[in-house]
């Protein structure tokens, strides 16, 4: 028995945390440093995006395109520093959408919420379709076809949902062993390519700069106005996958001290998946041999570990790349059930009388994983039967929606610096310019990569799904009208205990007066 029953409980603490916005606290705060980095590291999945999008970028820009991930990793890393600034100033569920909401308005923190609801539906398909369409077939020895990787991916979207609906702790430590499996496997798997490459005489320091078939005359081009040159273009290898990093600040409700926690997780998880993946790439891009034949494999990187290695090394490749994957589609379907209920507990998303509520018996917001989950197969039933090639597109929507969602946060941190709440525990101090100037300029260039003809359909997707949200949005505004898009009021701690102490003071004089 507590010998002080007036001293604060944890749970007191959490609950007054969270108070401080608005909110009640209704799930338990269990997440610790290294399960908020295998949040953030396990949607980024180095291994999932890696293996994903080789190939793809040996076809656009070339092997020496590899060089481009060192580029995209200093942007995202200052990316991932703004957003932990962020996350220290207002560390609650919904991340992008909470912080415009508080500090520019509720109207453009609903297009945000909404853009990164967008993002969270379609990843999740995206990744999981990898699974289905390229390793499933290689690891197993069948002949995939459309139909049944349209199969599998709905299968997989439907496990996912089921583990996060039915228990976070299971989900936690399911993602913790995946990310661990995926770390030691992917640090083993980069030292024994370049010994054994080195040592054998495969590993070509020269195919490290090579265009492969792409023309070398042109190759830095800007581009014109409708094209991005080949270079611009092998930016998609960083820029799909080092993203999602930002999940780990969506589940700041149920992280302990989260204005720590979550901008180191953030960081360190760009920062240390960047180093890796770059060492990996370099490792397979030298012993990728006959680099233009490479470029026509479906599966690129397990060919080249299968040459080096040999084919058990190369399948034990495969299996940690699917647990990769699953665990990625995991962490996406977890990210994505959060939103939504953080929207829905402010009234803002559709069907959120249903959405807001946190079930008693799993402690989770199973309604709002169900509708995740019917998204997630809705996304999934209209690529496979409207688009011819519906890999590229998802991807595509998958990677420019979370550069606008990092652009317009960017821009809010830029235009609100100077009246930000305090910090409750990270900030970046007299690295803050430098760190807004690199997470700008990779912005804009990020972004000016998508005026390629080659992303029209994707833009059409989110025009689309933009439009679906206006009418929705429309309808709030109807009803509601602007007054009913205001944010639950964020108390200043300090501010009231200042004025309690003077209230004292005051009382204190009235006496002695009387």
């Amino acid at each position: 028995m507590d010998s002080n029953p007036s001293r604060p409980t944890s749970a007191d603490a959490d609950a007054a945390a969270i108070a401080e916005f608005g909110y009640k606290q209704e799930m338990p705060r269990r997440l610790g440093w290294y399960t908020s980095f295998a949040v953030a590291f396990g949607f980024v999945s180095i291994a999932t995006g890696i293996f994903t999008t080789y190939g793809t970028v040996l076809n656009t820009a070339g092997p020496r395109g590899i060089w481009t991930w060192a580029i995209v990793t200093l942007g995202q890393t200052a990316v991932a520093l703004v957003f932990g600034a962020l996350a220290a100033r207002i560390p609650v569920s919904g991340y992008s959408y909470q912080w415009i909401s508080r500090l520019a308005n509720p109207i453009l923190g609903w297009i945000m919420g909404w853009v990164s609801f967008m993002f969270l539906g379609v990843v999740v398909v995206a990744v999981d379709y990898t699974i289905a369409s390229t390793i499933l077939p290689v690891l197993f020895s069948y002949q995939g076809t459309t139909m049944n990787a349209w199969l599998i991916t709905a299968v997989v979207i439907l496990l996912q949902a089921i583990m996060v609906a039915w228990s976070t702790r299971a989900t936690q430590r399911t993602n913790n062993v995946a990310v661990t499996i995926q770390l030691v496997g992917m640090i083993l798997l980069t030292v024994l390519l370049f010994i054994v490459g080195i040592a054998t005489g495969k590993f070509q320091w020269s195919n490290l700069f090579s265009t492969g078939a792409i023309p070398e005359a042109g190759y830095f081009s800007i581009g014109t106005w409708t094209h991005a040159g080949p270079w611009a273009m092998g930016f998609l290898l960083g820029a799909f996958t080092i993203v999602g990093f930002e999940s780990a600040a969506n589940l700041a409700e149920e992280t302990k001290d989260p204005a720590r926690t979550v901008p180191r997780a953030m960081w360190q998880a760009v920062l240390s998946l960047g180093v890796l993946g770059m060492l990996f790439i370099i490792a397979v891009t030298a012993n990728g041999g006959n680099l233009i034949e490479l470029a026509q494999s479906d599966t690129p990187i397990a060919s080249v570990i299968s040459n080096v290695l040999g084919g058990v090394v190369g399948k034990a490749l495969l299996v940690m790349v699917v647990i990769s994957i699953f665990s990625c589609g995991l962490t996406i379907s977890m990210s994505g059930a959060r939103l939504v209920w953080a929207m829905s507990r402010d009234r803002r998303f559709p069907g959120w009388q249903a959405l807001h509520r946190v079930n008693k018996g799993t402690g989770t917001p199973l309604n709002a994983m169900v509708f995740m989950l019917i998204i997630g197969e809705l996304v999934l039933a209209i690529f496979s039967l409207y688009s011819t090639d519906a890999l590229f597109s998802l991807f595509s929507a998958a990677t420019l929606l979370p550069a606008l969602i990092y652009a317009g946060t960017t821009l809010l941190y830029i235009v609100k610096r100077k009246s930000l709440p305090p910090s409750k525990g990270f900030k970046l101090g007299k690295w803050e310019i430098p760190v807004l100037i690199a997470a700008a300029v990779w912005l804009v260039w990020e972004l000016a990569i998508f005026r390629d003809v080659s992303f029209r359909e994707c833009w059409l997707y989110i025009l689309i799904l933009l439009a679906i949200g206006g009418v929705y949005f429309a309808y709030l505004m109807i009803r509601h009208g602007r007054a009913g898009l205001t944010m639950p009021e964020m108390k200043d701690i300090d501010k009231e205990l200042d004025e309690a102490d003077l209230d004292e003071v005051a009382v204190a004089a009235g006496r002695e007066s009387a």
